[in-house]
């Protein structure tokens, strides 16, 4: 499988099963497509307005050695090991606490109804946190290395229990060989100096919610009583930020149909406020919904996309202010794993989520819908069924993510969201996968862009 795009100076082949990615001239660009099935004297004719014969022979001469290197056109070879992933013993390695099912935040596009997820305010106790490394421990296999979010609501709203669980943590993990790495998502309105120091100390990774400039970011995210939310956590995260020494981190915002100029909110976060790990993605939404995206804001969001890759290369070039943006981040030299590849985040096998009581569902955006609990902290998986349907969708029985080229590359997209507006699992988020296309492109270039310069 071929894909082929152009932006910003460069033409790009992306040879799918391969994973190989190649930056051509005009020539070879236009061929591309047209010469597995086409010979020489064919495409001379065919592009004879356009094109020198000698030109086409180059070009049919270089996509040759690219074939038969092994390095365009290639076969699909990920298909064959399809039952093997598929009939791996399932191991859970990662868990999302709910230790607060409550916030002190109103965001309007949250899906999980201010921290309430289709139920009641509730918060974690300790005793439900244990269990869950309990849990987690004993479903994991010969897996050493497991991941435990702490999420919310707002987490920060029980923070006594999130450390009585990192301690407990801790202590099983001597016991059991296990290496817990432990992360935390906040809105910051409770962070302070005593909290910071315990992330620190204690978290892997942290997650803060910003949503960039201040009319954007207050106006989506009021606290409780309709005040804004930015100016108290943006000195928070900023000092958070600089004392992970711009490291182990995200400042995670949303874009909405009312800030289709988000590239500003991207730049004013990173310029402004002096962010250097960057994720602004797009809300997911009902359509009724006056912030949500349609296939109408696209293109615009298309532009957007392109303008922050275009800046974004030049920055990684020369260094000069400087950020990760997480949408961006691809490796081509290895990537992920054939399984991630093909299945993803591993929502309800390998990565389920922990409500206030106990209860496990496949991921925190199911949390709530009672058709898709899998079972407790305190029985462990109960619901065989719902866990061998998330077990079974990958890439290849997706109808649309089997024909599709960026198909390795996001692995299928999130099940929540083709389940929430596809009704299935097996469905696909249209305008998601579509918004995803336009991202890896942005990200393929800036590599290649990258790669051509050090070659020069």
């Amino acid at each position: 499988m071929l894909h082929k795009f152009s932006m910003n100076g460069i033409n790009v082949l992306m040879d799918i099963y391969s994973g190989a990615v190649h930056a051509v001239d005009d020539v070879a660009y236009d061929i591309a497509d047209l010469y597995p099935e086409m010979n020489a004297d064919e495409l001379a004719e065919k592009f004879a307005d356009k094109y020198s014969r000698e030109q086409i022979d180059e070009a049919v001469e270089e996509l040759k050695e690219l074939k038969d290197a092994g390095m365009l056109y290639t076969e699909d070879e990920y298909e064959g090991v399809l039952e093997q992933v598929k009939n791996r013993a399932p191991v859970v390695k990662a868990l999302c606490l709910h230790v607060a099912h409550d916030c002190n935040l109103k965001c309007r596009y949250c899906f999980a109804e201010e921290g309430e997820y289709h139920g009641k305010r509730s918060l974690m106790s300790a005793e439900v946190g244990k269990k869950a490394i309990d849990f987690i421990i004993a479903n994991s296999g010969k897996r050493r290395n497991l991941e435990v979010d702490f999420f919310g609501g707002e987490p920060l709203m029980n923070f006594d229990v999130v450390k009585e669980i990192v301690e407990y943590g801790r202590e099983q993990e001597k016991l059991h060989d296990k290496n817990f790495r432990f992360t935390i998502t906040t809105n910051g309105i409770l962070l302070d100096d005593e909290k910071q120091k315990y992330i620190n100390e204690n978290m892997h990774n942290v997650v803060l919610s910003l949503d960039g400039r201040k009319e954007v970011n207050d106006y989506m995210r009021p606290r409780a009583g309709g005040q804004g939310s930015y100016d108290i956590i943006v000195p928070k995260f900023q000092k958070l930020a600089e004392s992970r020494n711009q490291t182990d981190y995200y400042l995670r915002g949303t874009f909405t149909h009312n800030n289709l100029d988000f590239s500003k909110d991207v730049f004013h976060i990173a310029d402004d406020l002096g962010f250097k790990q960057v994720s602004v993605e797009p809300v997911v939404a009902e359509a009724t919904e006056s912030y949500a995206i349609t296939e109408d804001d696209l293109d615009t969001i298309f532009e957007e996309y392109e303008k922050l890759a275009e800046q974004l290369y030049i920055r990684h070039k020369t260094g000069e202010k400087d950020f990760n943006f997480f949408h961006f981040m691809v490796d081509l030299t290895g990537g992920p794993c054939i399984a991630k590849r093909l299945s993803g985040c591993g929502s309800g096998t390998e990565y389920l989520a922990v409500t206030p009581e106990g209860d496990l569902y496949p991921c925190h955006q199911f949390v709530g819908q009672e058709e898709y609990k899998i079972g407790s902290v305190y029985n462990g998986i109960e619901n065989t069924a719902i866990r061998e349907e998330f077990a079974n969708c990958n890439v290849y029985t997706k109808p649309d993510c089997k024909k599709c080229w960026a198909k390795f590359y996001c692995s299928g997209g999130c099940m929540a969201n083709a389940c929430h507006y596809a009704g299935d699992i097996m469905g696909t988020y249209e305008i998601g996968c579509k918004l995803q296309r336009k991202r890896i492109e942005c990200a393929i270039m800036i590599k290649a862009k990258l790669m051509l310069d050090e070659l020069r």
